[in-house]
């Protein structure tokens, strides 16, 4: 089991403020965590914030904040890129670009808790520097362990990194897990919105248009994790993921399609009970959750739930004819190596080319099933290599997806 259960006291220092970097910050779940580390600045210094390419938004995250290191990991010439180096002198922060410059920020012998929010697998670097480094991560970056489970089992295993998971999914079952011996696990329930398709004839799949699947009934997300809520290939990657946290079977991780997103997941146990986490549909609460673990929850961290509002809760069975990902996340999980890699990166090229518009939503599956099928069996032993592996596969699924349009 990879989510602790436990983070020692010891390893703070009671006489300062908890300190963070936020890498991803410019998204949905570092803007929430910046939120609540001002809202809380009693409890937490922010040393410093990363991003891929967003130079506007990091430069006005900079001027609010005012953290003392900053890192961009593209930087083409623009505008905002010439503002964000006003900003970043005016307030006095290093600012540095590239991967590496991520890397470090992640690996800052100064931070004691990065909150690694970079999305898909270009957080994987990043997310093992804060690791390998013996961090407290708060992980919203599932692709690190769906990609390198492995290899985060292994770093983990020393005993000086520390794992705790933000998904809200992934941190209700951690919360239902409280207190609870992991021997005593029967099952886990992940809870699935349904996306905006739930009730969509299968045969409709094909005419659907990148607008009409960026709008998700419950959740303000970036584009490609939208995508993914639309497929459900995202309850797949949750699926690898909660093998990898907290050490069950495959085939005792279920999904329930849960249109309301009140209950955000749950807990079996031997004895026939179940444990759940509900919670008003707002990544403020997970988030909170792992910053101020283990010293208790955060004040006013997200609105109070109402139940005689919400009135019913609703559960539904996955439909597996019209989103397969999760049956096929269980059967890359039985091969593994480096095929839970080829299973996410041929994802996201296919997402990628969807948004675009030059891939039909409907091509999304077969250019995985293809993917999976021509790198069946490989393998890796670094994270180097995985790197250089995925490349390969995103090349691949790059052509797949340029041979599927033609055909169209």
């Amino acid at each position: 089991m990879l989510a602790s259960h436990s983070v020692p006291k010891s390893r703070f220092d009671f006489a300062r403020r908890t300190r963070v970097a936020v890498l991803g910050s410019t998204g949905s779940i570092g803007t929430a965590a910046l939120e609540l580390i001002e809202a809380h600045s009693e409890r937490f210094e922010l040393v410093g914030i990363a991003a891929g390419s967003n130079a506007q938004t990091l430069s006005e995250q900079a001027g609010r904040y005012r953290p003392r290191r900053i890192a961009l990991a593209s930087a083409p010439p623009s505008d905002s890129l010439q503002l964000l180096h006003q900003q970043a002198a005016a307030i006095k922060a290093d600012l540095e670009f590239g991967v590496t410059a991520v890397d470090q920020l992640a690996s800052e012998p100064g931070v004691d808790l990065v909150i690694a929010a970079i999305s898909g697998s270009a957080g994987l670097s990043s997310t093992f520097a804060a690791l390998e480094s013996g961090k407290i991560v708060a992980l919203a970056n599932k692709e690190s362990l769906v990609c390198a489970g492995e290899l985060a089992a292994k770093i983990l295993e020393q005993g000086r990194a520390v794992l705790l998971p933000v998904d809200s999914e992934h941190s209700a079952i951690f919360q239902a897990l409280q207190g609870e011996r992991p021997a005593d696990i029967s099952r886990i329930l992940l809870t699935a919105s349904g996306g905006p398709f739930l009730d969509l004839p299968l045969a409709e799949f094909a005419s659907i248009t990148p607008e009409r699947a960026l709008k998700h009934p419950r959740w303000k997300m970036g584009p490609k994790v939208t995508i993914d809520s639309a497929t459900m290939m995202n309850k797949a990657l949750e699926v690898i993921e909660a093998f990898w946290l907290f050490g069950v079977t495959p085939l005792c991780i279920d999904v329930l399609v849960h249109p309301q997103s009140i209950v955000h997941s749950l807990v079996e146990f031997k004895d026939g009970s179940q444990i759940a986490q509900l919670s008003n549909p707002d990544m403020h609460g997970p988030i909170g959750f792992a910053l101020s673990y283990p010293f208790g929850r955060l004040n006013r961290a997200m609105s109070r739930l109402n139940l005689l509002e919400v009135g019913q809760l609703q559960f539904r069975p996955l439909d597996d004819a019209k989103f397969p990902y999760v049956g096929m996340a269980r059967s890359v999980l039985k091969a593994g190596g480096s095929m839970p890699m080829v299973f996410n990166a041929a994802n996201e090229v296919a997402v990628e080319r969807f948004l675009k518009g030059s891939l039909g939503f409907d091509r999304i599956r077969s250019i995985i099933e293809e993917s999976l099928g021509h790198f069946s069996g490989l393998c890796y032993t670094s994270l180097r290599e995985l790197i250089a592996q995925e490349r390969q596969v995103r090349e691949f699924a790059a052509a797949l997806s340029a041979g599927s349009r033609r055909e169209l």
